[in-house]
Formats: C-alpha cells, sequence, structure tokens
C-alpha cells in the first residue's frame, strides 16, 4: 500500500499530535562529590517531575525519562537544553552532553520484548552507578 507525499494511513494520528518520546541525556566532566551530584540530580527532579530516573557518578551522569512532543527534533531540542537551562536552579555541575539518545514509545517497547536496550526504569528517582 502506497501514500501520495503527505498523505496519511488510516488511523493515523495528525502531525502535530504530540507523542511520546523516551529520552536518555547523557553528562559527563569534572569530579565533583558524589552528594553535591545527588542533591542537584534531586532538585532536578523535584524541579520537573517528568524525569524518570537518574543514574551518577562523580564525573557522569545518566537521565532518562518521557518527553511529550510533537516529533523527534522537538524532543531532543528539549532534552538538549534541559541541563544548561537548569544547572543554575539546580546547582548542577558544569558538564556538558556527551550522549543523547530519543526513540519513539513503540520503539522503546519493542526494544524491552526483544530483550535489550534499557530496561524499564527501576526504582525511578536518582542513584548511584
Amino acid at each position: 500500500m502506497s501514500v501520495a507525499a503527505g498523505g496519511r494511513f488510516r488511523g493515523e494520528e495528525p502531525e502535530d499530535t504530540p507523542r511520546l518520546w523516551h529520552v536518555t541525556l547523557s553528562v559527563s566532566g569534572r569530579q565533583a562529590p558524589l552528594a553535591e551530584v545527588r542533591r542537584a540530580l534531586e532538585q532536578l527532579a523535584h524541579d520537573h517531575p517528568f524525569l524518570l530516573t537518574s543514574r551518577y557518578a562523580n564525573d557522569h551522569a545518566e537521565i532518562r525519562y518521557w518527553e511529550e512532543a510533537r516529533d523527534l527534533h522537538d524532543a531532543a531540542a528539549v532534552a538538549l537544553r534541559l541541563w544548561g537551562e537548569h544547572r543554575q536552579t539546580a546547582g548542577l555541575p558544569p558538564w556538558e552532553i556527551v550522549g543523547l539518545e530519543v526513540i519513539d514509545r513503540v520503539t522503546y517497547h519493542q526494544r524491552i520484548a526483544e530483550g535489550y536496550g534499557p530496561p524499564p526504569a527501576t526504582p525511578v528517582g536518582v542513584h548511584p552507578y
């Protein structure tokens, strides 16, 4: 079955309808005291309850969460701004973003069902590696 350019399959949602995207943001940099890293990530999670889970060490961290956005580009743009925009308010270390993965909900669940990809984020919260 083919669809004309700009067309949709029956039952497909309009392009401007928000979708859920699973985001994994990785950051790293100079070492910081573990207690300060944990406190900053807990503050970020408090300020933004959409954060699902964070793992951290004294020189890197990973943040995983669900983002609602129109498309991958919008979800990625929000993710790329997250660390810098909240560095001051949450007291985050001056680390740089070193990795970003944004996948749609279907792909996330397909990976889990096939036994690869990140396991479901449990327990939810801020945890050391």
